[in-house]
């Protein structure tokens, strides 16, 4: 069907829910830094499970994928059983927005941070507070950030909310603690090292080392253990615990065993001995 400027495709099941994300991806939005935008012409896939997405994806799509734009295209696909479709379909526009806006390359890790906090994503930096990895200091650099951002779900997770913390600094950097000047420059053409510099006072290379600096601060263990990751921890404790007990005391449950029979009913539904007379 077509809704707009939105070319959407779905199967029947899926057709009501698809309509109403085609609506919402050709009304105009305001992106973080970039201001009010139309998306324009697009083409909208709805799908239901793994199958139906590796067949759209040619098998190029990791397994826990939600949604994936293709900006070259102009596509958007969205996944609706691996989340909020709509909350998918924001951060999928979110890097067509930035695809649109910009003239230069930009780092994948700048990318999907963006994506994150344009599409209002905040309960990814909510759960750096929870992240025991994070707490104990042990941050990648941003070459390693964009590698964890393709690899298994768990290590993904954690690098699009450690991305997301980069491009908020980048903002908070800025005299007016905002992205927009950062945004401008890469609309202008100026390359994303050189806009950093100009924008934050940093090179790309010292940027990351303050960006690790101050995260270590934020999402330290003392707000990890404040944040809940305490009680976690003894949880873990516990049930550690428990398991260990068990093990313990299989032996002597398994000898305790030894030497019972049991009983079984006679035809008249009495109580046989072990050697099946009537007591």
């Amino acid at each position: 069907m077509r809704v707009g400027d939105v070319s959407v495709a779905a199967r029947k099941p899926e057709l009501s829910l698809a309509i109403q994300l085609a609506e919402e991806a050709s009304a105009p939005r305001e992106w973080y830094g970039l201001g009010v935008r139309r998306p324009g012409p697009l083409r909208l896939f709805v799908v239901r499970g793994g199958e139906r997405l590796d067949s759209l994806m040619h098998g190029r799509a990791p397994a826990w994928g939600a949604g994936f734009a293709m900006p070259g295209s102009r596509t958007i696909v969205v996944r609706v059983d691996a989340g909020d479709p709509r909350q998918i379909l924001r951060h999928e526009l979110a890097h067509l927005a930035l695809y649109e806006a910009i003239r230069v390359r930009v780092p994948l890790w700048f990318d999907e941070g963006y994506a994150a906090l344009a599409s209002g994503e905040l309960g990814r930096l909510e759960m750096l507070r929870l992240n025991f990895t994070v707490a104990r200091g042990r941050l990648p650099g941003f070459n390693e950030l964009d590698r964890s951002l393709r690899g298994n779900e768990s290590t993904a997770q954690a690098a699009y909310a450690l991305a997301a913390s980069a491009v908020a600094m980048l903002a908070r950097r800025h005299p007016e603690r905002s992205l927009a000047p950062l945004l401008t420059r890469l609309s202008d053409g100026v390359g994303f090292d050189e806009a950093v510099l100009a924008t934050t006072g940093s090179r790309v290379p010292r940027f990351e080392e303050e960006w690790q600096k101050d995260v270590r601060s934020r999402y330290n263990l003392l707000v990890w253990g404040m944040a809940g990751g305490f009680w976690l921890l003894m949880a873990g404790i516990v049930i550690w615990a428990w398991w260990q007990r068990k093990r313990r005391d299989r032996p002597r449950r398994e000898a305790l065993d030894e030497g019972w029979t049991v009983e079984e009913s006679g035809p008249g539904g009495e109580q046989l001995d072990e050697v099946g007379k009537a007591p």
